[in-house]
């Protein structure tokens, strides 16, 4: 298996510390308003990689935090009218239910910032105790960037310079000195330490809470591979990395894996300019799986273009597969291992390469198409193929759904129960022999664009096209 290695900027051969375990920490949300498409991009393309790493035997444990004190969450509150634990814990439900609806698994562990804060303290105070860190005269507690002489090694910068700042401290020894602690000397959120009431630092956070929950004791790394968004890289990921190693005496990670950018129709998300465009919004009008299909179908690493056009081709796409299904829907079979099985997973241990793995599914469909209709009793092909969609579920996940449901996205409960309490009708009719109304009530369904298909278990319809 390769991997994209953000820091040594190649594709490197995967080789976990621990043979058979992986460790992995993804840099999770703000919980201080709903989920974004960059939101659901990131999480998409680390669920993947989870979902490869276990299909390749790999044991992994993999931790996403949740952000849950920040100035905006703070602000949020002040807005609102209410707690920030308020705040934190409605968009944390709002976050969860939104990866649901687009089927990214929970991780294996959550760890809050809130709940970590003795952690943080630990650290911060080892810096100190190494002149790592020093306190200025408000007691904030700064990071002494020169103090590492590793510092700029992950992003491979020649200094700091030229980067914007929320404020200019006079007290900071050097420019791109950053804060593990701020002091709060009024009546705002704060939190009890040996430097004073405070808060802690955003890059101190996963720091600390890695050291905690993940740490490969007595190794060279902490974890094997962190990951988050692109732009995390400089400043977030590299003052981590420089806590971990002048706090630890080891490197915070073996790899460091970054995803790309959205940007929607041609620009880069961003709420500045407007075009912030939210999950749920999404997910109003298309299926959570349409949505994983779509965001999923370009190379993690790249800059997503999102457009309605793209998504609703992409759409296209998926609706074969789930066509396919329903030309075995019904049927079970053992899981075996397939030629399709092997040469997914080879391409998806090329750093993730999704672009083969979609045209390995799209040359599937059609040689299934074909078989299908050549001889649609042979027992062995139909094994076969159901063994390569349960692959294409279980890695990819999507492809799972009830494929008459599926198509039945977008219609309101009234909608539905009018066409199941038409469809009984029409089934007492038939087992009456009334075939009269029988085929008057399939006239009523054709005209309000339901197709139907009478199975051995029972009927099935949806809305065509």
């Amino acid at each position: 298996m390769f991997l994209y290695d953000s820091v040594q900027k190649t594709k490197c051969k995967f080789e976990s510390l621990i043979e058979g375990k992986v460790s992995l920490y993804v840099c999770g949300p703000t919980v201080y308003d709903d989920a974004h498409l960059g939101h659901a991009k990131s999480a998409l393309a680390f669920d993947l990689l989870v979902r490869v790493l276990e299909a390749n035997g790999y044991d992994v444990f993999f931790a996403r935090n949740i952000t849950d004190i920040d100035d905006k969450i703070i602000n949020k509150a002040k807005e609102l009218g209410t707690t920030t634990s308020q705040i934190a814990s409605r968009y944390t439900q709002a976050y969860h239910r939104d990866m649901k609806a687009i089927g990214v698994r929970p991780p294996t562990l959550e760890p809050k910032a809130t709940e970590s804060i003795d952690a943080m303290v630990e650290m911060i105070q080892k810096l100190l105790d190494k002149k790592h860190a020093y306190v200025i005269s408000n007691g904030d507690v700064y990071f002494d960037t020169a103090s590492d002489k590793g510092y700029l090694s992950l992003s491979n910068r020649q200094s700091t310079e030229n980067i914007s700042r929320v404020e200019k401290i006079s007290e900071k020894r050097n420019e791109g000195d950053f804060a593990l602690w701020k002091a709060v000397h009024d009546e705002s959120v704060s939190f009890d330490s040996p430097f004073g009431p405070g808060r802690p630092g955003w890059h101190l956070e996963c720091s600390a809470m890695i050291e905690k929950y993940l740490p490969n004791k007595g190794m060279s790394y902490a974890i094997d591979i962190h990951g988050g968004g692109a732009d995390l890289l400089f400043p977030h990921h590299e003052n981590e990395a420089a806590q971990t190693r002048c706090a630890t005496n080891h490197e915070l990670a073996r790899y460091w894996m970054h995803n790309g950018f959205i940007n929607v129709d041609g620009e880069k998300m961003s709420k500045s300019l407007g075009n912030s465009f939210f999950l749920k919004d999404a997910l109003k009008a298309y299926n959570g799986e349409v949505l994983r299909f779509y965001l999923l179908s370009t190379h993690y690493r790249g800059d997503f273009n999102f457009n309605e056009e793209d998504l609703i081709a992409s759409k296209k796409r998926l609706d074969r597969l789930y066509r396919l299904k329903k030309r075995i829907f019904g049927l079970t079979a053992e899981v075996i291992d397939t030629e399709f099985k092997t040469a997914l997973l080879e391409v998806l241990n090329d750093d993730l390469n999704v672009s083969k793995a979609y045209a390995l599914i799209d040359e599937l469909i059609a040689l299934a198409n074909d078989a299908l209709d050549a001889n649609p009793k042979d027992k062995t092909f139909r094994q076969t193929l159901l063994s390569s969609l349960s692959m294409i579920e279980t890695v990819l996940g999507f492809g799972g759904q009830n494929p008459y449901e599926y198509f039945q996205f977008g219609l309101d409960d009234v909608t539905k129960s009018k066409i199941d309490n038409l469809i009984e009708k029409r089934t007492q009719a038939k087992a009456l022999k009334d075939f009269a109304t029988s085929d008057s009530i399939r006239d009523e369904l054709t005209s309000m664009n339901v197709s139907i298909m009478d199975t051995a278990n029972g009927t099935f319809w949806e809305i065509s096209n």
